[in-house]
């Protein structure tokens, strides 16, 4: 799609001198035309990052990772110095008078002197494998990347200002920059997020090719170096590009959509301004369809469909959406941007708004700088997001469903077949999710704080990943759904009109040979206004002595009704209220128990709050042949 159809002997791209995306600081209109709140809030920001200390980065955090897993107590300062660069460099650039300027040397300094720019769980990528950094084999990962895009955009941002405090502060950031960044991403295919060896690549693609073609646009000297690499950034992403099906379905979940699909905008946009609009593929069916994915599954409100490692609760970056929209031409992004743009207070007009300094994960001035300065477009537009009815992903096999189209009143499901090795897997065939008026009722967990065996071969010993802890998927005799490309769904079928919405499928597949499961037909009926019917008929090979199938809820859980669970409405996190409902099943066929798992990590304690509960049905002399059925109704 990109570099067959725009070689480089055909590539007009713009010199440097003359690529100018965004006002630098000494041009004092466009930053002194921003709304007074926003510039307030910004002031603030690097205020606050004024005065506070800069974070020390300690080797023996560094090897916190090898030792024990841990990634949190060398990633909060890594982030907190870039965080405390970006606020520092926006209030200079708000302000103008120089007050900032000797704090964002020290940032700039103390960042450039790091041995490496990767975080530790990305060091597994060097031959000399995790522990400290090999400073002779720079790699080029997704933080490094982005490091190094935050320091073009400091430089693009201030130039001379920062030349008038000494030359060597930007002749430090082309040096490291080149060093850690350009020279290996030219030098080396085999990193496995660029797709030249194999492999399934994922939302490391554009978001690292992203941060490289800002780094190439901004500080690269040398045009013809400089066309060579935004023409390998293009090979790069037409791999990503070749991974995704025809429905712009996203198998790593809606939070990585964030830097999936919209990360894949970030580096569509800098190709159309970096090239005069020479490059443009936003007509094509695909990249449409990967930007409509984050709208297809929000549910209501900030809940998103959380299949894979995406939390359930996610405020997207308004821009990125919104200009997708535009794009594409796509009303529904449009609204869901401008809905975003008032979901995070972009106007900063109470106090509370003004936030402190955050991570560069919130701060990446890429997408900082165009939202400030399409505030305007944002606001005028009108903010009605899309609630789409039926959606169905057949290449991901991901089943969306709501009573009425537009409103979240009423009943949605959504559930998935699929297979056991997709980016981020979780085994959860067959799993599906239940919400009433937008309210969470029968949910997925998600995903817990990133260690070190989130990403090894202790992935699933980690309850949130077994299917045991995904709805109503059977464990038979203690055996669990296995992981792995051939442990997938079979016969999938779909289907929607005005009364109901389902997803028929058989999960024995997913199942390894010692579980004894010939077949397990399911189907998941969104029977619009009355409920959701779940049917299981199932065949082993031998007979068993359990099966144990379960729901996770964050309601509180009344079991005392011989036949039926009712979920009465609760409090989460930040009082979110949750849904309210009932869970009809056969009291002859199952024994049922409530079961509350404690959550101490934070991750799904800002979600869920401090619990979730868990109602475990246990089959009553589990016959070797049988069908049931359960029903969920508000």
């Amino acid at each position: 799609m990109l570099h067959q159809r725009y070689p480089p002997q055909m590539l007009k791209l713009l010199p440097r001198s003359k690529w100018h995306p965004y006002p630098t600081v000494q041009e004092r209109a466009p930053w002194e035309s921003l709304p007074a709140t926003v510039r307030q809030a910004h002031l603030i920001r690097g205020e606050a990052a004024q005065q506070r200390e800069w974070p020390v980065l300690l080797a023996r955090r560094y090897l916190d990772f090898a030792r024990n897993g841990d990634r949190e107590r060398y990633q909060r300062p890594y982030f907190a110095r870039r965080g405390m660069l970006a606020w520092l460099t926006i209030a200079e650039c708000v302000e103008g008078r120089g007050r900032f300027l000797d704090d964002i040397m020290d940032g700039i300094w103390l960042i450039c002197e790091e041995s490496t720019w990767c975080v530790p769980a990305h060091t597994r990528r060097q031959r000399a494998g995790i522990g400290l950094p090999d400073v002779t084999e720079p790699t080029v990962a997704l933080f490094s990347a982005e490091t190094a895009a935050l320091l073009a955009w400091v430089d693009y941002l201030l130039n001379d200002r920062l030349d008038a405090i000494s030359p060597l502060i930007r002749r430090r950031i082309r040096h490291e920059v080149d060093a850690r960044i350009l020279t290996p991403f030219l030098e080396r295919d085999d990193f496995g997020w660029m797709g030249f060896v194999g492999g399934w690549v994922n939302n490391w693609n554009p978001w690292i090719n992203s941060n490289v073609l800002t780094c190439t646009l901004l500080l690269e000297q040398d045009e013809t170096r400089r066309k060579n690499t935004v023409s390998k950034c293009m090979r790069c992403l037409d791999n990503f590009i070749d991974t995704y099906p025809a429905d712009g379905g996203c198998d790593e979940g809606p939070g990585y959509w964030n830097r999936a699909g919209a990360s894949l905008l970030d580096c569509l946009e800098l190709l159309h301004s970096a090239t005069g609009g020479q490059v443009d593929v936003y007509d094509e069916p695909l990249i449409k369809e990967i930007g409509r994915y984050i709208y297809r599954v929000r549910i209501a409100d900030d809940y998103f469909v959380n299949f894979a490692d995406a939390p359930a609760v996610l405020l997207l970056g308004p821009w990125n959406v919104f200009r997708y929209g535009q794009r594409i031409g796509d009303k529904g992004l449009i609204g869901l941007g401008a809905w975003l743009a008032r979901r995070h207070g972009l106007l900063y007009e109470r106090a509370e708004e003004r936030m402190p300094v955050q991570t560069p994960r919130l701060a990446s001035l890429g997408r900082l700088l165009p939202t400030l300065f399409h505030l305007e477009e944002m606001f005028a537009a009108d903010p009605i997001p899309p609630l789409p009815r039926d959606v169905w992903f057949p290449g991901i096999q991901v089943m969306v469903a709501r009573d009425r189209e537009g409103t979240s009143e009423g009943l949605f499901v959504a559930a998935k077949g699929g297979h056991n090795a997709e980016s981020h897997n979780h085994n959860d065939v067959g799993t599906f999710i239940v919400y009433v008026n937008g309210r969470p009722l029968i949910v997925d967990a998600g995903v817990e704080t990133y260690r070190r065996q989130t990403f090894d071969i202790e992935r699933y010993t980690i309850w949130t990943m077994q299917s045991a802890y995904h709805t109503l998927l059977p464990t038979v005799d203690g055996v669990m759904q296995a992981p792995g490309r051939e442990f997938a769904a079979r016969d999938v079928h779909y289907e929607a009109d005005d009364e109901r919405a389902g997803l028929t499928l058989d999960i024995a597949g997913a199942y390894p040979p010692e579980a004894g499961v010939i077949s397990w037909r399911r189907t998941i009926t969104l029977e619009r206004g009355r409920g959701v019917v779940v049917t299981d008929t199932y065949e082993l090979r031998h007979p068993v002595n359990e099966i144990v199938l379960g729901v996770l809820t964050p309601c509180k859980v009344d079991i005392g009704t011989a036949g039926k669970v009712r979920f009465d409405e609760g409090t989460m996190a930040h009082g979110r209220p949750t849904g309210h409902g009932s869970l009809r099943y056969d009291p002859t066929a199952f024994s049922v128990a409530v079961e509350r798992i404690r959550i101490t990590d934070a991750r799904l304690g800002n979600i869920w709050g401090d619990h979730l509960n868990r109602v475990l049905f246990r089959a009553i002399s589990p016959a070797q042949r049988a069908s049931w059925t359960f029903e969920v109704s508000p």
